[in-house]
């Protein structure tokens, strides 16, 4: 006779299951609370300063970001002292308007679209050449330290030191890159005086520094295989590409996730790069959206805390928007890999 599988189990009185166990849960919040600081104490008072601090140096700043996007504040109308006179503030509440003027205009939407291009073909190029490095440094190879220690030498070099390196290689006119050029009877390059040689200047750049990165830690993903698989997989007749298909993108799908979605915040908010190479120009050619809500705050006049602040939320809920559908779209894909 088969068993009816769909009939419930019956329950002793209060609802809690024959037996006298509780289902999972079954505390009221209160005394989950409860006991989880009982029983935690130790960590969550390790915890605590850390959280505090991060509380006064983040949570501070992005509130008072948040209020001051909602306000019309601006070098003029903020509190601010003139030798001994003290003058208040006079900014006043004006709700969502900055964010209607910033998500209808024009300016907002080229810079977000220049960014956006910017932090895909960063990350795109960064993520494939490390990957192609970290592949090739995983084998053994003569002289393997020396290229390790070689390939992560722009990482160990301080980000503003590169950048000011590369902009001396960028000069039209004492460049060592258009010196190279022109003993090939080549014209001189306007590497950050033409939109385009700019944008395609900012992008080497930045990649040059982010590849070390994504290499290491592909490196130790790569480690973390187990060579049995490959040679359980050559055995079967596998060639290179299945191997690397179904062995070596599954095994670094943990360590992709995380490097790719590290390296587009990164990226997304690359300052230094785009600032000290290019201040944003030729014009706003490269201005991406952090540089531009810097240059309102500090470069304009009057300097603009209020569209600087609005842009800086901006740039936190896309950033946020984007990490949420990563984390769903990689969930969805793990469900059916």
């Amino acid at each position: 006779m088969a068993l009816h599988t769909s009939q419930s189990v019956p329950k002793a009185a209060g609802g809690t299951p024959p037996g006298g166990l509780r289902r999972p849960g079954g505390l009221p919040a209160p005394a989950r609370l409860r006991r989880g600081l009982a029983t935690h104490w130790y960590a969550w008072a390790m915890v605590a300063p850390v959280v505090a601090v991060i509380g006064v140096i983040i949570g501070y700043p992005l509130v008072r970001g948040v209020y001051l996007s909602l306000t019309d504040a601006n070098e003029r109308n903020v509190e601010r002292s003139i030798g001994v006179n003290h003058l208040p503030a006079t900014y006043e509440f004006v709700g969502l308007d900055n964010y209607a003027d910033a998500l209808t205009g024009d300016q907002f939407l080229s810079t977000l679209g220049w960014t956006l291009v910017w932090t895909v073909s960063c990350v795109t190029v960064t993520f494939g050449l490390g990957l192609a490095l970290a592949n090739i440094l995983n084998r053994r190879i003569a002289g393997r330290s020396f290229y390790r220690m070689l390939l992560i030498l722009p990482w160990a070099v301080p980000g503003f030191v590169s950048v000011f390196a590369w902009r001396f290689l960028y000069n039209e006119d004492r460049g060592f890159l258009n010196k190279l050029l022109a003993g090939g009877g080549i014209d001189a390059v306007p590497w950050l005086n033409d939109p385009t040689w700019a944008k395609f200047s900012v992008i080497t750049v930045n990649i040059w520094l982010g590849v070390p990165f994504m290499m290491v830690a592909l490196l130790g993903g790569l480690q973390s295989i187990p060579g049995e698989m490959y040679e359980a997989a050559e055995m079967d007749g596998a060639n290179a590409w299945q191997r690397f298909r179904h062995i070596t993108m599954p095994g670094l799908r943990s360590v992709s996730t995380t490097v790719i979605l590290l390296s587009t915040i990164w990226t997304f908010n690359m300052f230094p790069v785009i600032f000290l190479l290019t201040r944003g120009g030729p014009g706003e050619a490269t201005q991406i959206l952090v540089t531009q809500a810097f240059k309102f705050s500090f470069e304009i006049s009057p300097r603009d805390f209020a569209q600087s602040s609005t842009w800086g939320v901006l740039i936190l809920v896309l950033l946020m928007a984007f990490a949420a559908v990563y984390r769903r779209v990689l969930r969805t894909q793990g469900d059916t890999w």
